[in-house]
């Protein structure tokens, strides 16, 4: 795929589109399709399991649950930096790359991000089902359907593409700003949290590598870089646009997650009960017994946010592995809007997410990260031809293959859990 920059001339007439329906300027991309890659990626993992699981560590570690989330930040920067760059200067999606180095590991790769695609968004529609009972009171099923409902008609608006980059950005700063209003509410110990940063009270490595590949693993290592592709921004000469976009990614993400964990955190230290019986566990308690009624409200919000987008980037980033940078955008949109409902009439009619599938699809998710990046590491060090003669740099490559190693861990767990099942 080849970018073609508009010349001086062009930039002063109607801007062109690209292929997803993004205004394309004399930079080469509009602020909103960027804005929409950032928030994508992170609007994906941040998921329920996102939420669920930072409610749960930090209820478990208190305050030292902090270190953890640092360490998880700058593991998550140095995967993402890679994956954003080796794809977006090809030009390629990964699974293309995977072929091109090894024919059939792409197809591979697609394999386990769809079949974990699929079995995740059941579980996003459920989530999403929850957040609406939170917020009206509504059955999850209904809430669930209509949510899959208004997914549905994103991609099948005239503009998709705009529409999508539109969505996520507004969702992704609605989960942030409500969530910073709880956790002001709460009012947690930040100091003690600070300290924890640099000299835990506990460390858990488990926690510690959950939460990393809960943050970059499956789909979602993928989101923000497919849809830069699919946007415009690709070949070496916006690698600084794709460096910077795929840093803030992860930035948003994670400043998420500091604001849940103080949320939580401020509610734990007040020494309120968090039962897991509670409507939404017991991050729904924590805001509850932060805000009352009104707490329950927000995170009802937040969670519909959070579920609604994360439909949005597994269904997206599930279908860019199902077809190339040459597939109509038209086809790509229906076979997204297909997607979407086959998991929402499934929710429909088991009335739950399947816990056992779940936890297979995220033994999916722990080994899609150490094959997908071992191709994209490969190809930084070895194919400079489909980088377009790009010198990638070594200090990037090496963090690259000290993050790949962690990858080999979590990949290594995954096969133990594929054993117990």
């Amino acid at each position: 795929m080849t970018q073609h920059t508009p010349d001086s001339s062009a930039a002063a007439s109607e801007p062109a589109e690209t292929a997803s329906g993004a205004p394309v300027g004399g930079s080469g991309l509009s602020r909103t399709a960027i804005m929409g890659a950032v928030f994508l990626m992170a609007t994906s993992a941040i998921g329920p399991g996102f939420i669920t699981q930072t409610a749960n560590y930090t209820i478990s570690l208190g305050a030292a649950f902090a270190c953890a989330i640092a360490i998880s930040i700058v593991v998550d920067i140095a995967v993402q930096m890679n994956v954003w760059r080796v794809i977006g200067v090809s030009g390629m999606r990964a699974h293309e790359l995977g072929n091109a180095v090894l024919p059939g590991v792409g197809y591979a790769l697609a394999g386990l991000v769809v079949v974990g695609g699929l079995v995740f968004n059941i579980g996003n529609t459920a989530g999403a089902g929850l957040g609406v009972n939170a917020m009206f009171g509504l059955d999850p099923r209904i809430g669930g359907a209509a949510s899959a409902v208004i997914a549905i008609g994103i991609f099948l608006s005239r503009r998709a593409g705009v529409a999508l980059d539109r969505v996520v950005v507004l969702l992704g700063l609605l989960m942030i700003v409500a969530t910073l209003a709880i956790a002001i509410t709460s009012a947690p110990p930040v100091g003690s949290a600070l300290l924890n940063v640099v000299a835990p009270e506990e460390f858990d490595f488990v926690a510690t590598t959950t939460i990393i590949g809960g943050t970059v693993g499956g789909y979602i290592t993928y989101a923000g870089a497919h849809r830069l592709l699919d946007s415009g921004l690709t070949g070496p000469e916006h690698v600084r646009d794709i460096g910077r976009s795929s840093v803030i990614s992860i930035l948003v993400t994670g400043l998420m997650r500091v604001l849940l964990f103080l949320a939580v955190l401020g509610v734990a230290a007040g020494g309120a009960a968090l039962s897991q019986d509670a409507v939404g566990g017991p991050a729904g308690a924590a805001f509850s017994a932060a805000a009352g009624e009104v707490g329950l409200r927000v995170f009802g919000l937040i969670l519909w946010s959070a579920a609604l987008t994360s439909v949005i980037g597994a269904a997206y980033t599930s279908v860019s592995f199902l077809t190339t940078t040459a597939t109509p955008e038209r086809t790509r949109n229906l076979l997204t809007v297909a997607f979407i409902a086959f998991c929402a009439v499934v929710f429909v009619v088991i009335e739950e997410a399947p816990t056992r599938l779940l936890i297979f699809a995220g033994t999916f998710n722990g080994l899609i990260l150490p094959i997908g990046f071992s191709v994209l590491l490969w190809v930084a060090w070895r194919r400079r031809d489909l980088l377009h003669g790009y010198a990638y740099p070594r200090w990037l490559l090496g963090v690259g293959v000290l993050a790949w190693l962690l990858t080999l861990y979590l990949g290594y767990n995954s096969l133990l859990l594929l054993g117990d099942l």
